[in-house]
């Protein structure tokens, strides 16, 4: 079988494209361990009230460090009734916040602007990032998946002190 030697060519580049993007994967997962985000825990959409989302809340737990447990449902974040609706998280610089967030209907988005944080939020899971706020300001949140008619409401915003 007669190959042409520029069609070749293209082969070899593709292969070796391929061997690059594989390599770059490989180095990711084994040197950089970055791995693909797991559910934090799991909980029944329809019976909140059984779980730690019975009342949503941001909680200091020590030092400067806190736990937020918001629900996200249409077309709202609830953090609780100290953190007002749409929910303002105030916390002070420097501190490591925890969030778990969940879903009581639909399929939501939790993302926080400037930070790492861009979680996909399904009934029933519960997904969990940690962040520290560093320095002073506003950090708007929002729903980055489209729940409905109300989506572009569903927002909140973590004031750093």
């Amino acid at each position: 079988m007669h190959i042409d030697r520029y069609e070749r060519y293209w082969l070899m580049a593709v292969v070796a494209t391929l061997g690059a993007f594989f390599a770059a994967l490989v180095a990711t997962l084994v040197v950089f361990g970055v791995s693909l985000p797991s559910p934090a825990g799991r909980v029944n959409p329809q019976n909140l009230a059984a779980s730690e989302f019975a009342e949503p809340s941001v909680r200091n737990i020590g030092g400067n460090r806190y736990e937020a447990h918001i629900v996200a449902k249409m077309w709202q974040f609830d953090a609780g009734p100290e953190a007002g609706s749409p929910p303002t998280i105030r916390v002070p610089a420097g501190s490591e916040v925890t969030f778990y967030v969940t879903s009581k209907d639909i399929l939501h988005g939790f993302q926080i602007q400037f930070h790492t944080v861009n979680m996909e939020v399904v009934p029933g899971q519960v997904s969990q990032a940690t962040v520290k706020f560093g320095r002073p300001g506003v950090y708007e949140i929002v729903c980055n998946q489209y729940c409905g008619a109300g989506h572009a409401v569903m927002y909140g915003q973590v004031i750093v002190q």
